[in-house]
């Protein structure tokens, strides 16, 4: 199908999209085409797309738990359906009336899991990893997990940094670049940009002003693996829950600003949340500080 490849343009250079969101919607759509094709015996072409119904999407998505995808899974495989059916009207290729008449299963939306105050110091700090690896390996380790901790960044933020930007010095601000490319501006805090500093101070290597900050042994940029290797290793050595990954430091940094009186407002900005629905998810974590405000300051709870 030749639109093919101009809707996956469309989905990066327009939308914006990651190459994994592109990937999975590839993907689905491929996995769609291929459930019309045994549906209709022949390879389908697009008007068979446009004249799929609601019926026919109702059978994929049948066929598809079937396959035992979830309900996480099959809502993503449908909106990447959609998201073809969309470019195909904007093309005007001709309607797609599935588009709004299939109804997906609902998610239920999990809580983020934070550690506790105590336990993500430690898995931040450089004292707590083994001795058994160069200095400025742990000190890298320590200044990624400082920056997930101590300005709630994505792994894949922390990494994205360049060596001109390092938040070093006097340099409390990050410009970040996070989904969909949208970019804001997060405080970085004295204790992490100390660590930042003597990553810096330790490196082997002569960073390239327009290459990334955190290298690997080999000076090439880090595998966001490795750190999640680092924090499973932590996670053993310190008692921790299979609770505590990388990304966990980010729910804790959202958590703990919000038992400290943060304002979700302010949260969903420095997270870089588009909609406050999604930063409001802390507020169930937090259910406990939020009795404790009611019990102090309600006239009827004395």
């Amino acid at each position: 199908m030749g639109l093919l490849a101009g809707w996956l343009g469309h989905l990066s250079g327009v939308r914006r999209s990651s190459p994994h969101t592109i990937d999975a919607y590839a993907r689905d759509l491929r996995q769609f085409l291929s459930f019309l094709k045994d549906r209709l015996t022949h390879l389908p072409d697009v008007q068979d797309v446009l004249a799929v119904d609601a019926a026919d999407m109702r059978a994929f998505m049948a066929s598809r738990r079937l396959d035992g995808l979830g309900s996480r899974s099959l809502v993503r495989g449908v909106a990447g359906v959609r998201s073809f059916g969309r470019y195909l009207e904007r093309q005007d290729q001709g309607e797609f009336p599935a588009l709004f008449g299939t109804r997906t299963p609902k998610i239920a939306r999990s809580l983020p899991k934070p550690l506790a105050v105590s336990d993500a110091r430690r898995v931040v700090s450089a004292d707590s990893f083994d001795g058994g690896t160069d200095p400025w390996i742990l000190a890298r380790d320590a200044a990624v997990l400082g920056l997930l901790y101590g300005a709630g960044l994505r792994i894949s933020e922390a990494l994205g940094i360049v060596r001109r930007d390092a938040p070093v010095g006097t340099q409390d601000n990050l410009l970040v670049t996070g989904k969909g490319q949208k970019t804001r501006h997060v405080p970085i805090i004295e204790s992490v940009r100390q660590g930042v500093q003597r990553y810096l101070d330790l490196c082997p290597y002569k960073l390239d002003l327009t290459g990334p900050l955190f290298v690997g042994v080999r000076g090439g940029p880090l595998s966001p693996r490795l750190i999640q290797l680092r924090v499973e290793r932590l996670r053993g050595a310190l008692g921790l829950s299979p609770d505590a990954t990388p990304h966990a430091l980010r729910h804790s940094f959202a958590t703990h600003l919000l038992a400290r009186g943060g304002d979700l407002r302010s949260i969903q900005e420095l997270l870089g949340h588009a909609s406050l629905s999604t930063t409001q998810l802390y507020t169930a974590v937090d259910r406990g500080r939020l009795l404790d405000a009611y019990k102090s300051a309600h006239p009827r709870a004395q």
